[in-house]
């Protein structure tokens, strides 16, 4: 009876996840994106990549409020296009270090053509490139990424996850309004990168940042489990997915 428990358990979470994937925020129409460039190679790169980053090992007790985040960090989260050259996309990311270290969700980059994605900063009229990518999953839906600018602003990753009912704040561009900023808690563990979450999001939100109180990112907003939900089920992965090919 056990054993047949889990296995529901387990079969309830896959459904879930299967309904989110016509769902994910970064869409910029409600239909899936012809052609997979970048599927060809979604394994998981196995090497690990020397940068500065700041994880905060010693989190301070001072926490921050939703103005002093975004104040502090709003400037760090800019937004993706992509093209698949016939469509255009349209999602977020973030910045990891001072040079242009950076994350977004895989589902934001994928089937679109290498080179031809822009990155635009926050308050700014210029436009920029992805040097190269140093790992991606698109099991748990991330990209790690260098984009050809320095002296970015970004947010230092938090060394431990967040409880359920923890206070979080988003920062992404939903539907194409920039930067937007929402809060909410942790709603719930769905598995071991993957939380539930009651910020509000919305397609265009994909890869953007979810931060802890403590002004440290925690997580990458990425889509809802059901769409057009009036619950509120919205989803974010994990920081942790990115920390092993990182150092």
């Amino acid at each position: 009876m056990q054993n047949r428990r889990k296995i529901g358990i387990v079969i309830c979470l896959c459904s879930l996840l299967v309904i989110s994937c016509a769902h994910k925020s970064g869409h910029s129409k409600d239909k899936e994106r012809p052609g997979t460039t970048m599927a060809k190679n979604s394994g998981r790169n196995s090497s690990r990549v020397s940068a500065n980053i700041s994880v905060n090992n010693k989190r301070s007790d001072v926490k921050l409020d939703g103005t002093q985040i975004f104040d502090r960090y709003g400037s760090a989260v800019f937004m993706v296009f992509t093209t698949d050259g016939t469509n255009t996309y349209q999602g977020s990311g973030f910045f990891i270090n001072n040079e242009g270290l950076a994350v977004s969700n895989y589902h934001v980059f994928k089937g679109t053509g290498i080179g031809l994605e822009q990155i635009k900063l926050v308050d700014g009229d210029s436009f920029y490139k992805v040097i190269e990518v140093l790992a991606k999953s698109e099991e748990e839906d991330f990209i790690l990424f260098r984009v050809d600018c320095d002296n970015t602003n970004f947010i230092p990753i938090a060394k431990d996850k967040p409880r359920v009912g923890e206070k979080v704040y988003a920062i992404g561009s939903p539907r194409g309004l920039e930067n937007t900023f929402s809060s909410g808690e942790i709603s719930q563990w769905r598995a071991d990168n993957l939380m539930q979450i009651s910020v509000l999001i919305d397609h265009g939100s994909s890869g953007g940042a979810l931060i802890n109180e403590y002004g440290e990112v925690v997580g990458i907003t990425s889509g809802s489990f059901a769409d057009g939900s009036q619950a509120n089920l919205n989803y974010a992965w994990s920081i942790d997915a990115v920390k092993p090919y990182i150092r």
